[in-house]
């Protein structure tokens, strides 16, 4: 079970909780978050105005409720604001959505019950998952929509995910039901506390980095192995030669197409050769795939940071100190998502010329895409146009979000983040990226086909031999959209990194 605390959430573990793992409250948090519900409690009781507490929201925030009303409020918030449309995120992302508000949550200065917390991570460890519509967040004042979704559920309404199918929804009050979980009454402060934060825009962000720090791992060794095919140089990647520009991802992305390549009889076969130098989709491989993870690398620090913050607002310091901020805005994370779109885009970019590499017979030297027989058969031709396709939606995709700006609420909220736009883009890019470098590897295999019996590298000649687990190899014309599904899955899951670390590290 991840013990959260508020304060050392993992980007490995918001993964594993999003794969199922249990969740529950480090000791000693329960007592921040009871004295921070006394507060509320007192400032009823004493019927002082405090937005969202005693008052109306956004535009009506002079507006003073009734203390008999305060719990309808709430109530009223939450089915109000539940106005998301689209497609449903998936169950994984759904996951770590609630984990990172009980995170932000136990800070201790929002002022709900220890019961909220405990009702939230029962939706979690009973996976009776919230159907949260995708669309109809602009990232401020935080996720209101699609977490309002979520927490319709805890009280009884709305509708969760079908155990038996990705697709469906089903009424939450029966899930609850069989789970054994009870519907839960929202007292004051508590609905603004559960939906304006950025829980949404993080937990989807946080899991496409995750997975994009194995990505781009992978693009190294399926880089090197298309360097290795092809014949190109290993001397760009020499450590001496690095080091006069010292970035550490160039450096980690050189040792790693190095290390992939070692005691390679392909390149040994070349030594002396009387090329030059190769194309820059080759030699440059560590600077481009080296400046991506220098982003990747600054953005860990980023969501790690915002996945232990407190996004909420008002904020309860004490009973005398109550600040009505701006913590609940996404644009921290609206510049990190964007910024992360454009960097991983580069991986497919650069790889997808790679493919045309292999594929073309003026440049590769090898049988016109791929093929024993050509003119009869179109061999991996087509491939490179899915790539093409693929590369271009991703250009368009990477079109930052955060620039743009809507004012809501009778401009009150008069500049909103688009953070969640920013990181379901981010996230659709890099499922584009994972299909472009499955379709290079599977090219940098079938172009294998034709340098054997030449031995691969140390880590190339593994890799070689797990895809062929999945994909064999293409001796007459087929159907390849399963073969391009298993390559992608996986990279995707980490399967393909996974085993050829078992004979190499990567860094």
């Amino acid at each position: 079970m991840i013990q959260l605390d508020g304060n050392s959430l993992t980007l490995d573990q918001l993964r594993a909780i999003a794969d199922g793992e249990l969740v529950g409250v480090a000791p000693g948090v329960h007592e921040k978050v009871t004295a921070s519900n006394r507060i509320v409690e007192k400032l009823v009781e004493e019927n002082r105005v405090v937005y969202g507490i005693t008052t109306g929201f956004g535009h009506l925030c002079n507006t003073h409720i009734d203390r008999a009303d305060l719990e309808r409020l709430q109530t009223n918030l939450i089915r109000s604001h539940a106005t998301g449309v689209g497609d449903f995120f998936t169950r994984e992302e759904v996951r770590a959505m609630i984990a990172i508000r009980v995170n932000s949550l136990l800070h201790g200065v929002s002022g709900v019950r220890m019961q909220v917390i405990e009702s939230l991570l029962g939706l979690i460890n009973k996976d009776v998952i919230p159907c949260v519509p995708q669309q109809g967040s602009v990232g401020s004042s935080g996720d209101l929509a699609p977490l309002s979704h979520i927490m319709l559920v805890l009280m009884g309404e709305g509708e969760v995910l079908d155990p038996t199918s990705l697709s469906r929804c089903a009424p939450a009050a029966p899930a609850l039901a069989k789970a054994g979980l009870s519907p839960l009454s929202l007292k004051a402060k508590e609905g603004l506390a559960l939906i304006n934060g950025t829980a949404v825009m993080t937990g989807v962000f946080g899991l496409a980095l995750e997975r994009a720090l194995v990505v781009a791992k992978t693009a190294d060794l399926i880089g090197g192995m298309t360097l290795e095919v092809l014949k190109g140089s290993t001397a760009p990647f020499d450590p001496e030669f690095i080091a006069l520009r010292p970035y550490p991802g160039m450096k980690n992305v050189a040792a790693n197409v190095v290390a992939v390549t070692a005691d390679s009889a392909v390149c040994e076969s070349h030594i002396g050769c009387t090329r030059v130098q190769d194309a820059y989709s080759l030699r440059c491989i560590p600077q481009v795939h080296g400046a991506t993870r220098e982003a990747l690398n600054h953005l860990v620090t980023q969501v790690t940071l915002e996945m232990n913050a407190v996004t909420d607002n008002p904020i309860l310091l004490s009973e005398d100190k109550i600040i009505s901020g701006g913590h609940f805005h996404g644009q921290p994370m609206a510049l990190t998502a964007d910024y992360f779109g454009i960097s991983i885009s580069e991986l497919g970019n650069i790889s997808e010329r790679r493919i045309d590499r292999l594929l073309n017979p003026l440049i590769s030297g090898l049988n016109p895409f791929l093929t024993a027989n050509p003119g009869v058969n179109s061999g991996l031709m087509i491939v490179q146009y899915t790539a093409a396709s693929l590369v271009s939606e991703n250009k368009i995709l990477a079109h930052p979000a955060s620039v743009d700006s809507i004012p809501t609420s009778a401009y009150q909220e008069d500049h909103v983040s688009m953070g969640t736009i920013a990181a379901r883009k981010g996230a659709r890019i890099l499922d584009h990226v994972t299909q472009v470098l499955a379709i290079e590897l599977i090219c940098a295999a079938q172009a294998y086909e034709y340098v054997k019996p030449l031995a691969l590298g140390k880590g190339t000649g593994p890799a070689y031999e797990f895809l062929r687990r999945s994909v064999l190899p293409l001796t007459e014309d087929r159907v390849m959209t399963a073969d391009l599904a298993a390559a992608k899955r996986m990279i995707g899951k980490g399967e393909l990194l996974n085993h050829v670390e078992q004979y190499v590290k990567l860094r």
